[in-house]
């Protein structure tokens, strides 16, 4: 499966780089880094391009018919493109151009409060037969069985990201040995959490969620803290329940 990234901002360079896994993209660990995602995945090959338009703060705010002054004159060949933190015209512009480029699916993840067009942009991927997810935010990208969208479906399989997934090794005295990632989140922080969380004891669990918080805060992060209105929390806690809630989901066969 191939992809193209169409951003601005730093989340999405976050994602570019987690979906490379080049040596010097997580830093977090400093010099006691463990090398604990060198060649587990790599997937520079399938990023077909990647197009970093101008924030959406340093564009007029009604774009309406110059809208291809911002955008690339064309698009690489791919089946899926994931569109991050990008003025709203343009985004109301996308389906159309990217059926033109034989793409068939879209993710735009949302990071922060900022409304976007999301019902016009819906309503604009239905016409073009093109399927669209809004996770909000990218690590919370997951689908019900019911869900007829095989093409985003599988992108989360084949490429390992969405919400957070992990199984959890636990030592006799009841200290966490490992934590083997199954899914990460797009930035690529659930790999770090998993380290961080090696002696940790399950049973005590103020000590267990602080290791969470505290590690996925250092990660960073880079959800917002401005508390959004529908999911009635700012999008960063949420991202942190969500690492949350797979560890305890994990912890359940033991």
């Amino acid at each position: 499966m191939d992809l193209i990234v169409i951003y601005s901002g730093e989340f999405g360079e976050r994602v570019i780089g987690n979906l490379i896994n080049y040596s010097t993209f997580c830093i977090s660990c400093a010099d006691a880094c463990t090398h604990c995602k060198e060649a587990k995945y790599g997937f520079a090959d399938n990023i077909k391009g990647f197009f970093k338009l101008p924030e959406p703060s340093l564009l007029p705010a009604f774009i309406e018919d110059s809208a291809g002054e911002y955008l690339p004159n064309e698009f690489p060949d791919a089946d899926i493109a994931i569109v991050s933190e990008i003025h709203n015209d343009l985004l109301l512009e996308l389906p159309l151009i990217l059926k033109g480029a034989g793409i068939k699916g879209m993710i735009v993840p949302q990071e922060s409060a900022a409304m976007i067009a999301r019902p016009q942009v819906e309503e604009l991927c239905d016409r073009e037969g093109i399927e669209v997810a809004f996770p909000k935010p990218f690590c919370d990208l997951h689908l019900q069985p019911q869900d007829d969208k095989p093409l985003i479906r599988r992108f989360a399989e084949e490429f390992g990201i969405g919400r957070p997934e992990v199984r959890v090794d636990v030592e006799k005295r009841g200290r966490i040995t490992q934590v083997e990632v199954l899914r990460s989140a797009p930035c690529g922080s659930t790999w770090f959490v998993a380290k961080q969380l090696e002696g940790v004891e399950v049973e005590d669990k103020r000590e267990l969620y602080d290791r969470i918080s505290e590690s996925h805060h250092s990660y960073p992060c880079t959800a917002s803290m401005e508390r959004d209105s529908e999911i009635g929390d700012t999008i960063l806690h949420r991202a942190g329940y969500l690492i949350r809630e797979a560890v305890e989901e994990a912890l359940k066969t033991h």
